[in-house]
């Protein structure tokens, strides 16, 4: 990262010469590393009740009218049209529950229920469909910190920057909520985004997605006029890697299997370079030399000082945060990926990944879980698919100031447009999420600070425990 102090150095990443000079006054930070870290399916008013409530939240309150300095956590008083009074108190439920909420397409419309002059009434929620041993107003839950398992969490959002309104590009579930992370669209092309027709739904029940998906096997395509069609699952456009790439940029994406609807590379076809039309397997240079099978490689790769510079790390079932999927270990191993990287020791080239390296920790879908801030819906053609509800989203940084909150309002979008702004690609390159989103998250960093020295956090389990876990991989999620 360019900073103030310290002597140029010069590096050789994926065939490009990196100078990191002495940074010139009113520049924004500039990192050598972006690390972004996908979780599943929750909304900050599900999963960050904590922060209202000692000991993380005591300096700073929650409101539904934020200032700068608070924030926006509903704590009472959800909406429900059903029931005569229009509120419903949450109640509570464990972040390992044995039961999981639609968040499908028709879920967002159900839960959104739109009114009269197209703004999201967020009183629906009622509606959303629940599989399961299902309590009693299922989808008016928040997360039990009773035990503490949030406190990473908690820790990482309090101890760095907050994002208040961070929404899904994607109107739905994973499979285009991926999409989107990784290639700024659910499209099929980029013709097809300019259209407004996206991918809008899982796979159902096919166990493999993507380009080796197996013959007859469909993802829903939602069109601007309402009409729906199913196509086999293997796009092909522009992504952001291809951007990287284009530059020289070494980039990652670690996730626990080549064919499932989490591993967004799989559904691009010349990275893919599927083996067979269908039921093959990704034989591309580009899949080989970039995609991990194995999430906990990322805690060896960094140990072993070998980041790339650009990460995607997608967890396991058990890690993932996903309902009825997950066995609680999502904070724990955010916090390993997080302290990995703040106490990995100065490599042999002299660069320490604390000083040049931005975490981005947010969810792929809000999951059906109830969340009160409506999304801001786009005009048409990409309006009739695009906000979709709020998810959470931490920043990380020795230059990110401690309980920092910003109330710009941010997107998938969001975060490849950081990208493009970070290695010097004009920002909106790709025509797609990143071209339509209006900030770029560079608000969370002070130009001419010296690195905060870098705290662990405090967890139950740390890098060594994931990497020796032999437990088998399951996907974020069965959907």
């Amino acid at each position: 990262m360019e900073r103030m102090g310290r002597r140029p150095a010069v590096r050789i990443a994926g065939g490009l010469l990196w100078l990191v000079a002495v940074v010139a006054h009113g520049q924004t930070p500039k990192f050598r590393h972006v690390v972004v870290v996908v979780q599943e399916n929750r909304t900050p008013d599900n999963l960050f009740q904590g922060l209202c409530v000692s000991p993380f939240g005591t300096s700073r309150s929650c409101s539904t009218a934020p200032t700068k300095s608070q924030y926006d956590i509903q704590t009472t008083n959800w909406l429900d049209k059903r029931i005569p009074s229009g509120i419903v108190q949450p109640g509570t439920v464990a972040l390992a529950n044995n039961y999981d909420l639609s968040h499908s397409h028709s879920a967002f419309t159900s839960m959104c229920d739109l009114n009269g002059l197209g703004a999201c009434q967020m009183d629906g929620a009622a509606g959303i469909g629940c599989g399961g041993t299902c309590p009693a107003t299922p989808q008016f839950r928040y997360v039990d910190n009773s035990t503490g398992i949030l406190n990473p969490y908690l820790e990482l959002a309090t101890q760095y920057g907050w994002a208040n309104y961070m929404f899904q590009t994607n109107q739905g579930p994973s499979f285009p909520a991926h999409q989107f992370l990784f290639g700024g669209t659910s499209a099929p092309s980029a013709a097809d985004d300019k259209a407004g027709i996206f991918a809008a739904e899982n796979l159902g029940t096919a166990p493999i997605a993507g380009c080796i998906a197996l013959a007859g096997t469909t993802v829903e395509l939602i069109t601007p006029t309402g009409e729906t069609r199913q196509i086999y699952p293997c796009f092909e456009h522009e992504t952001m890697a291809d951007l990287l790439d284009q530059r020289g940029i070494s980039w990652k994406y670690y996730a626990p299997s080549a064919g499932s609807i989490w591993t967004a590379p799989n559904a691009i076809r010349h990275i893919c370079e599927p083996s067979m039309p269908t039921g093959g397997e990704c034989a591309g240079t580009e899949w080989s030399d970039n995609v991990v099978l194995k999430p906990a490689q990322v805690l060896t790769d960094i140990s072993a000082c070998k980041l790339a510079d650009v990460t995607w790390v997608i967890p396991s079932g058990q890690n993932s945060d996903h309902a009825e999927g997950n066995t609680g270990g999502g904070p724990a191993w955010v916090a390993s990926i997080v302290n990995s990287i703040g106490t990995n020791p100065r490599c042999s080239d002299d660069e320490l990944y604390w000083e040049d390296t931005v975490i981005l920790i947010t969810w792929d879908d809000w999951g059906g879980w109830y969340d009160h801030e409506p999304p801001t819906v786009m005009a048409p053609p990409q309006g009739d698919y695009q906000y979709g509800f709020r998810v959470p989203l931490i920043v990380v940084s020795a230059y990110t100031p401690a309980r920092y909150v910003s109330n710009d309002r941010y997107d998938f979008g969001s975060i490849l447009r950081f990208l493009e702004q970070n290695f010097g690609i004009s920002e909106g390159s790709l025509g797609f999420a990143d071209a339509r989103a209006k900030f770029d998250l560079t608000e969370f960093f002070r130009e001419n600070r010296a690195a905060r020295t870098f705290q662990t956090i405090a967890s139950p389990k740390d890098a060594e425990d994931f990497v020796n876990d032999k437990s088998p991989l399951e996907p974020p999620d069965t959907d």
